[in-house]
């Protein structure tokens, strides 16, 4: 073990809350790889071995692949038909850039497309950027690199996106698919392709750069569009390290205030875009000196004081998520049916902890949603039911595609309102026992926040505690 408690804590430091630039830099002053970082970090946090965490990282795509095989055969998506499958047609080894890994890496993710559609995928941020991510691990694994090396590229993939997991509040594909995507695939191929620390710092932000404030669009309910976000995301990062390692092409910001800025400027709405992007890139301007010399001295102090402040702020933000981010041991939710963990895994963990509340025989649900949320009803709708009358788990792929017929066949009555409380989720349950009530606002990747229940918001949290499910701010 290179990576002591002793060491990280004479940099002010703690495992289990170091950043994607912490990584980096540790790694340059060790003569090591940020994936080897985040492989012993997550060591020292859990207190297992470095073999055990590597066995981890890798075990923990099993269910994902079960998509991509499902996506390969006889998956058909809603939105992306039969793509992969499509693209199989043309051979084992379909061509779509010219490059094995990066063809192989791309079939895989649209793959893992269909397959979330059928059985689900686990989350990360979404299910969005777990697609890339299943399709560049099953492509690495099949392009020779060892064991070791698949781990620790993996691990660094996983790094990035567990933050930006804890970054996620919102919908957004700057955040999810694309965007953490974009990050975590070109962390993953500068490992891969033993490219220094420097060359990640460079790569992710360059991958970050084009996503930022990319909205989830409509394309969530649009055909075919969703591919080139999520594939996009594949394409970005393979471009990014490749002009990392293969240039000196100049990047003068840490890869953390990029992470910082792109969770910054997530829940802001376009108007605020500019504003938001000039406080956080300000200290990176190329700045003419003669022009300055126009400027007020006491105005260009200001902006310099200003311009430490904001490197002093994202250090501390973005360590701030790292602190909240899922040990890559585990680095995703429960897996979520519907093709997206924010519409219809974080309801149905509401209806679940409902239904955990309830006594007696339910006679009646009434869900009210949030416009977006109601707006995709045909998809969360079943989840909900199945959560909140029969207890069901996100994963549960047969009962949700049965749930309607069940409830038509138990008669129990369904009353669906839209409300305008931003994020809002409740579900409310009418048994012969009394009524019991789960008012919370959805946070993505199959988490809530808890806002108000009956009988009590102790008794709520203390169920979804019991269920496993994520309880957020």
């Amino acid at each position: 073990m290179l990576l002591t408690e002793e060491l990280l804590g004479s940099k002010g430091l703690k495992a289990g809350c170091l950043t994607v630039g912490d990584c980096i830099s540790i790694a340059e002053e060790m003569g090591t790889t940020p994936g080897e970082i985040a492989i012993e970090e997550a060591a020292l946090a859990s207190g297992k071995s470095k073999k055990d965490v590597e066995e981890a990282v890798l075990k923990a795509f099993e269910h994902n692949l079960a998509a991509v095989d499902k996506g390969l055969t006889d998956g058909h998506s809603f939105i992306l038909g039969t793509v992969a499958k499509d693209l199989l047609k043309r051979g084992s080894s379909p061509v779509l850039m010219g490059e094995p890994l990066l063809d192989k890496a791309l079939l895989y993710t649209l793959a893992a497309q269909v397959g979330n559609h059928e059985i689900g995928l686990q989350p990360c941020a979404g299910t969005g950027d777990s697609c890339p991510y299943t399709g560049v691990f099953k492509a690495m694994g099949e392009c020779g690199i060892n064991k070791d090396k698949l781990a620790q590229s993996t691990a660094i993939m996983l790094k990035v996106g567990t933050i930006f997991r804890a970054g996620k509040s919102t919908t957004g594909c700057n955040m999810e698919g694309f965007g953490a995507g974009a990050a975590a695939c070109a962390a993953a191929f500068v490992e891969m392709w033993s490219g220094d620390p420097q060359t990640m710092n460079r790569a992710i932000c360059l991958a970050i750069s084009p996503t930022i404030a990319v909205p989830c669009t409509p394309r969530v309910l649009v055909p075919g569009l969703c591919a080139t976000h999520i594939g996009g995301a594949v394409l970005v990062g393979y471009y990014s390290a490749k002009l990392a390692l293969l240039t000196e092409i100049p990047v003068n910001v840490d890869v953390d205030v990029m992470m910082a800025l792109a969770a910054a400027v997530h829940p802001v709405s376009a108007k605020h875009i500019v504003p938001i992007n000039i406080k956080y890139l300000e200290p990176f301007f190329r700045r003419k000196e003669e022009v300055d010399a126009f400027i007020e001295p006491e105005i260009l102090r200001e902006e310099r004081r200003r311009e430490a402040q904001v490197l002093a702020d994202t250090k501390r933000e973005v360590r701030a998520l790292a602190s909240k981010a899922n040990l890559i041991l585990k680095p995703f939710g429960e897996a979520c049916v519907g093709g997206s963990s924010q519409a219809v895994g974080s309801p149905t963990n509401c209806g679940r902890i409902a239904h955990a509340l309830a006594k007696g025989k339910i006679r009646k649900v009434k869900i009210e949603l949030y416009p977006e949320l109601f707006a995709r009803r045909g998809i969360n709708v079943q989840g909900i039911l199945m959560g909140a009358v029969y207890g069901r788990g996100t994963d549960d792929a047969a009962s949700y595609r049965e749930v309607l017929g069940w409830i038509k066949r138990d008669g129990v009555e369904v009353e669906i309102k839209q409300v305008e409380e931003s994020q809002c989720q409740r579900v409310t349950l009418f048994t012969d026992a009394g009524t019991v009530m789960v008012d919370s606002r959805n946070r993505g990747g199959g988490r809530l926040a808890l806002v108000g229940a009956i009988p009590s918001l102790e008794a709520a949290r203390d169920a979804a505690r019991k269920l496993g499910i994520v309880v957020t701010d």
